[in-house]
């Protein structure tokens, strides 16, 4: 009995300091707000009043550069076109061998016209390493082909050429 006597004292006596604690802070003025002057907002019908030099994005004195580049050797353009052309090729025969793979591991029929490839031998890796194999293969040609395209343009060779 006398435990939860002083349970209950204790308890009143938490809920008495908790309604004081409330009602001074209720009774406490709001704290002073921020006396900041507001900016000014420009428009334009406030520049011609406006003291001193504006500050204007461009400059109407200076004019675009004329493009004085001249055409790419065609000898050159020739030779990224057949070197992309190579590169696109190579990417186009992992697609096929990606594509394989993964029917293979579906248990699908292969893609290629008699499912037999006399020139192929038995791979040991399992095919999950293989197609991580093709797919970082497939990154670093593209990754030629992106780097040949920057050089090309940096040569000035249109894009268009190259198609």
């Amino acid at each position: 009995m006398p435990r939860s006597l002083s349970f209950a004292i204790l308890l009143t006596f938490f809920a008495a300091v908790s309604t004081a604690a409330q009602s001074q802070d209720s009774s406490a003025p709001p704290p002073p707000a921020d006396t900041k002057k507001p900016k000014k907002v420009w428009t334009n019908d406030d520049i011609p009043s406006a003291k001193g030099a504006v500050s204007v994005v461009g400059d109407t004195k200076s004019k675009p550069k004329a493009d004085n580049s001249k055409p790419a050797d065609a000898q050159y353009v020739a030779s990224v076109r057949k070197q992309l052309d190579k590169l696109q090729g190579e990417i186009a025969d992992i697609d096929k061998q990606l594509v394989d793979l993964k029917n293979f591991s579906e248990g699908e029929p292969s893609t290629t016209a008699s499912g037999v490839k006399l020139d192929k031998s038995y791979q040991r890796e399992p095919i999950e390493v293989q197609m991580r194999a093709l797919q970082d293969k497939k990154k670093d040609l593209e990754s030629k082909i992106d780097a040949l395209l920057d050089e090309a343009r940096k040569k000035g060779v249109d894009p268009g050429q190259l198609r």
